[in-house]
């Protein structure tokens, strides 16, 4: 079985757990717009450039450090 790392597109539980988060919050980033997605035939898969695309717009944002310990 190929290993996720050099694999183009990702199921959406392999996309989540390379992010490190749930499935169901991988789903509510697809649903608002915030990850893409591609279908191919019936499956929905996330093109790894895409989690790339998600974690840079994440830099890009400010960050508030006010309420830190």
């Amino acid at each position: 079985m190929p290993s996720t790392d050099n694999r183009v597109v990702l199921t959406i539980e392999e996309a989540a757990d390379r992010l490190g988060i749930g499935r169901t919050t991988m789903y509510a980033l697809i649903k608002a717009g915030q990850i893409r997605t591609v279908t191919i035939g019936r499956l929905r898969r996330v093109p790894t450039f895409c989690l790339d695309e998600y974690v840079r717009n994440l830099l890009a944002e400010p960050t508030h450090l006010d309420n830190a310990a």
